[in-house]
């Protein structure tokens, strides 16, 4: 399925997404059947502006007993609402908006970027030239390693992510908002060298649900670039701030109290978080 093109007519300043987004009229186009929640393809215009997008009813989501508090939606708007907070725009425009089957998540499309395995390896699905599968026990040069994997039977091999400064900032904001489904095909490259986010839903749980296909600089230092994002976070995070204030009508005052923690706990180490080893670190299935 591929997006349909913006139409901007000429002589017009488009819009900006997020205002698009959510005052646009929806139209469902398809659905996503690979998704375990109803997941919606569809267009919304706006004063002559149109983009496809995705829906997410809250009606159509499974509840989940460790995230009994709010919605999924809800927390796909707050991963977005900090993605925007660090300056490093990782998740597409987010909105919570109603549409034709009720309140949800409305989510730019994003047309990821095809092909580019990794070099020696074999093909990394869902984020091409991010993931791989190499022969061997080390990583070759420009990789980081994560875990062994079974390819098929008898046979392993060790799964691999980009050494990439964009996926580095992602680990950052995956630790912050607790990510606990990090997976390969949630990874969107495209054509233009950006690198976007996707799936958003079991964040900012209070208990550490961290697991991530990024575990390649678990324990290393955090680039000097992070640590400046974590003290701006910090910050932002304050009572009164309009973060907070945004973030108070997406999660709860015990979820923003545990996020604040992990910020001040990533500031304190200075380091990439390791997994804990009290349950799998890695997703399932990771693509």
């Amino acid at each position: 399925m591929s997006a349909p093109e913006r139409i901007s007519p000429r002589g017009v300043t488009p819009p900006e997404p997020s205002e698009l987004l959510a005052r646009g009229e929806l139209t469902v186009r398809g659905r996503v059947r690979e998704a375990s929640n109803a997941v919606l393809y569809c267009t919304v215009e706006y004063e002559g502006h149109s983009v496809a997008c995705v829906y997410k009813p809250v009606a159509g989501e499974r509840p989940l007993w460790d995230f009994p508090d709010g919605t999924l939606a809800q927390r796909e708007v707050a991963a977005y609402e900090l993605s925007e907070a660090t300056g490093w725009g990782l998740v597409p425009p987010t909105v919570l908006r109603d549409g034709p089957y009720g309140q949800g998540m409305c989510q730019l499309w994003i047309e990821a970027a095809t092909g580019g395995d990794g070099e020696d390896g074999e093909d990394g699905d869902g984020a091409p030239g991010l993931l791989a599968l190499v022969d061997g026990d080390e990583p070759g040069p420009g990789w980081k390693a994560v875990a062994f994997a079974e390819v098929d039977e008898g046979r392993t091999a060790l799964l691999v992510h980009a050494d990439d400064e964009r996926l580095r900032r992602l680990a950052v904001l995956d630790a912050v908002i607790n990510n606990g489904d990090r997976k390969g095909g949630h990874l969107l490259p495209t054509a233009d060298g950006r690198l976007y986010a996707i799936d958003h839903g079991v964040t900012f749980n209070a208990d550490d649900k961290l697991r991530t296909l990024l575990w390649g600089w678990a324990g290393e230092p955090l680039t000097d670039e992070a640590l400046a994002v974590l003290r701006r976070l910090a910050d932002r995070l304050a009572d009164g701030d309009p973060l907070t204030a945004r973030l108070s009508e997406l999660i709860t005052e015990t979820e923003i109290a545990a996020l604040r923690a992990r910020i001040a706990g990533l500031l304190r180490s200075g380091r990439h978080p390791k997994p804990s080893g009290q349950w799998p670190a890695i997703p399932w299935p990771p693509v």
